[in-house]
């Protein structure tokens, strides 16, 4: 055979064989009959968020969406309506809705809205400025209604679990989380007192969540949202929350009674400033409420005329009492009915005296 001839055969041999081993490794490697499956892997809930799933799912029909209007007038410009929103919860099963008294104060108009259906107007029933807590009612009552359970705040523990469901900037039921920062935090309120006993709690609460519950990791509640400690008006990480033992202990006064008892003595006190420019540390009485406690202990309140400063209230039954806030809290532990001391002082002259705490609210 020529030799060029050969060299040609020899190439469609190797062109031949190199198809062929090709072949079978494409079949024995590479092709398969059904095109390989996709494979899934399906995600498995942690027992943690399992919890926080039923928590929500169980507290989040109980949290209501509050709307007010508050008509107001300027003589430039006008009648005008102011619009405010913020949150509440269902208190009980005949349309009791508990919510911070600034969330509805000087509202004309309320509106509630449940987690279904068309929002409900609302009547005020009443509140407790000095609690900064507030009641209104539906006046169309769903069935069905789910008050949320209630807890204890005397025996909570800085770093359990928190949680805040509200309407954050309109946000209708938004679920955040966080723990118990702080215990025994106290929150100014009207009238010069304050709220002692605040749940702090890292869980974001933002303008809207006021009045919305704090809950426990069982889905009790343990507080009712009412401020934050923030620059910029957002969460900080700093929010508080009043007590549900005091919330538990006011709300039912002001279903029955459209208010809450005020323990005092029947006095008008001065500005803290005042006493800071006498320099005491005290209660200055301004004035003596006819027929009161007050006044049938002797107490006298300044005098316009002589502008002669009178009593001074220094401590109750031991205890100093700096500020109007120290006074009004000692009354309160003292509570409504019992007798307290109070150590007096007027013009130098110290003495103690025996008064009894009266309702002074109604």
């Amino acid at each position: 055979m020529h030799p060029r001839f050969l060299r040609i055969a020899v190439l469609w041999a190797l062109i031949l064989v190199t198809a062929w081993l090709g072949e079978r490794f494409y079949r024995n490697y590479l092709w398969t009959a059904e095109p390989p499956a996709v494979v899934t892997v399906e995600g498995k809930l942690s027992d943690w968020e399992k919890s926080n799933i039923e928590l929500f799912q169980a507290a989040a029909p109980s949290v209501a969406y509050i709307t007010t209007e508050q008509v107001r007038f300027n003589p430039f410009e006008g009648r005008s309506v102011a619009q405010g929103a913020g949150s509440g919860f269902i208190w009980d099963q005949s349309g009791h809705v508990v919510t911070n008294f600034h969330v509805i104060e000087g509202a004309s108009t309320v509106y509630v809205q449940l987690h279904a259906g068309e929002p409900i107007a609302a009547r005020v029933i009443g509140g407790a400025p000095e609690y900064d807590i507030a009641v209104v009612r539906l006046s169309d009552v769903p069935p069905q209604l789910r008050p949320l359970p209630l807890g204890t705040s005397h025996n909570l523990r800085v770093g359990q679990a928190a949680y805040a469901i509200g309407n954050p900037f309109g946000l209708s039921r938004t679920l955040t989380s966080g723990i118990v920062s702080a215990l025994e935090r106290h929150l100014p309120t009207a009238q010069g007192r304050e709220v002692r006993g605040v749940v702090q709690t890292d869980a974001a609460i933002n303008p809207g969540n006021s009045g919305g519950p704090l809950l426990d990791s069982s889905g009790r509640l343990i507080g009712v949202t009412s401020a934050i400690i923030s620059e910029s008006g957002s969460s900080a990480g700093i929010g508080f929350a009043i007590p549900v033992d005091l919330v538990s202990r006011v709300v039912p006064q002001i279903i029955r009674d459209g208010r809450a008892q005020r323990p005092g003595i029947g006095i008008a006190a001065a500005d803290e400033r005042v006493a800071a420019q006498l320099g005491v540390r005290g209660v200055v009485v301004m004035g003596v409420q006819r027929g009161s406690p007050a006044e049938q202990a002797g107490l006298k309140g300044f005098d316009p005329r002589s502008r002669q400063v009178g009593d001074v209230v220094v401590a109750v039954d031991g205890k100093p009492t700096p500020t109007l806030a120290d006074l009004a809290a000692a009354l309160e532990d003292a509570g409504i009915g019992k007798e307290v001391v109070l150590r007096v002082v007027r013009a130098d002259a110290v003495r103690d005296v025996k008064v009894r705490v009266v309702d002074v609210g109604a």
